[in-house]
């Protein structure tokens, strides 16, 4: 485009996507059939396995073997394998690449508002925003038959889901550019599913989670003082101090940090420079990410003045061999980029390090999460749970992309979200006849652990 030329209207970008309609119909999207040439999914898990800490791979593995959803959640390349042979648009968008519906959450930005957002991105990439939906649907089909649900209570959910995408992708056709990038979803009726007394406190919490005193106390409850120095304790299995191989696993956290620095803004350089690497741990988190490198960092700038940062390997998406390698040498800066994209307000400390070897990024150690336990939800909690992820993964495609022929394509039926919608339910059956052989393989031994 020309300085001076007027992009194209958003009725004709709404248009063009309408007219998508004739190649790829939306009713298309409800198929699943397994290819003849499907490759074994046991295999892609230990594919995905490679590169990780061999030590915490029975951690992973047992995390997975918990049930059919957990399953999903630590097998994102099995289903970018399946869904590189769906039907897509051909309209793209930065995506999360592994959209389901534990990753999600509400916590309070720097300015202290509370809000509910996508927040884990270490798939992203441009890519499908139909791949986002789908995993996203099946997240709540398998939620919902965890819980032991009636099977139409998961078809409800993920029509909430997907009819809450839908409309919000269509309001923002009315929206400038800046209201689009400025939208944020409020928390408070994601937090309201809890108890109504831990509802209450959650949202307290969040709402002091960005503030100094609340780091100071969590400082207190995460530390101690031994022989003068103070040290992050240690909660076996999940956090620990490295020893022997496993420490030399990690390598020195300490050469990390001089790149991170100098790819933050220089203000908030100038701050992090003030504190110094006094201790760190090896934090084990999620499903999916158990076995990469991941730790937690106490720097201090004086004995009682903390800053806790979380160090998180980013390994090579599970989209790349199918949407294209990314334009990053650097899956740390991959990571960055699509959150900063999709989020409606991001840690002003994430930041990215790492060499040609390993990469990684960081970002504040997010002590409060407002989110429900998705297996204490009941039917009504989970359909409006959906609604919630709906309306965030809309609002995030949006933001980083152009919802107008997204729009144009969903149009204002449900024509979509019924395809969508029988798509998870005949995906969600794919992922408990993978997730059997998965807990064979396990037990014959054959995944190593």
């Amino acid at each position: 485009m020309r300085a001076g030329d007027i992009p194209p209207s958003r009725s004709l970008r709404q248009a063009l996507g309408k007219e998508r309609r004739r190649e790829v119909p939306r009713t298309g999207h409800a198929a699943w059939e397994p290819p003849k040439d499907r490759p074994d999914p046991v295999a892609l898990i230990v594919e995905s396995s490679r590169g990780r800490v061999a030590e915490l791979l029975p951690t992973r593995y047992a995390r997975m073997a918990v049930s059919p959803f957990a399953f999903f959640r630590g097998s994102a390349l099995v289903m970018a394998a399946d869904l590189a042979k769906t039907p897509v648009t051909g309209l793209t968008t930065q995506i999360c690449g592994d959209a389901h519906c534990a990753n999600f959450g509400g916590f309070a930005t720097p300015e202290g508002h509370v809000i509910f957002d996508v927040n884990d991105f270490d798939e992203t990439l441009p890519g499908p925003w139909e791949w986002d939906l789908k995993r996203l649907a099946t997240s709540l089909v398998l939620a919902a038959r965890t819980n032991r649900l009636h099977p139409s209570d998961g078809d409800a959910a993920a029509l909430a889901a997907l009819g809450a995408y839908r409309e919000r992708m269509n309001a923002y056709t009315a929206m400038t550019t800046l209201e689009i990038w400025n939208d944020r979803v409020d928390a408070a009726p994601v937090v309201a599913l809890t108890a109504a007394t831990d509802a209450k406190r959650m949202q307290q919490r969040l709402t002091a989670g960005s503030q100094p005193h609340w780091v100071q106390h969590r400082f207190y409850k995460l530390t101690e003082v031994v022989d003068g120095h103070r040290h992050i304790v240690d909660e076996p299995p999940n956090v620990f101090h490295p020893t022997g191989t496993l420490a030399a696993e990690f390598g020195d956290i300490e050469e990390l940090l001089p790149h991170y620095r100098r790819g933050l803004r220089d203000d908030i350089r100038s701050l992090v420079e003030r504190y110094r690497l006094a201790d760190w741990v090896i934090k084990v988190v999620g499903v999916g990410s158990v076995g990469t490198r991941c730790a937690a960092a106490l720097f201090l700038a004086d004995a009682d003045d903390p800053l806790i940062l979380q160090i998180k390997e980013a390994t090579a998406s599970v989209l790349e061999r199918f949407v294209g390698t990314s334009r990053y040498a650097n899956h740390g800066e991959r990571v960055v980029t699509g959150q900063r994209l999709m989020q409606a307000a991001s840690d002003p400390f994430l930041g990215w390090t790492g060499s040609s070897e390993r990469c990684y990024y960081l970002r504040q150690l997010r002590v409060v999460h407002g989110a429900p336990a998705i297996d204490a939800l009941d039917a009504p909690q989970l359909a409006t749970y959906a609604h919630w992820c709906g309306v965030a993964l809309a609002a995030s495609h949006a933001r980083a992309g152009d919802p107008h022929p997204i729009a144009g394509y969903l149009g204002n039926g449900d024509t979509f979200d019924r395809a969508v919608s029988a798509f998870a339910a005949a995906y969600a059956d794919q992922m408990e006849r993978d997730f059997e052989s998965f807990t064979a393989a396990l037990k014959d031994g054959k995944l190593g652990a």
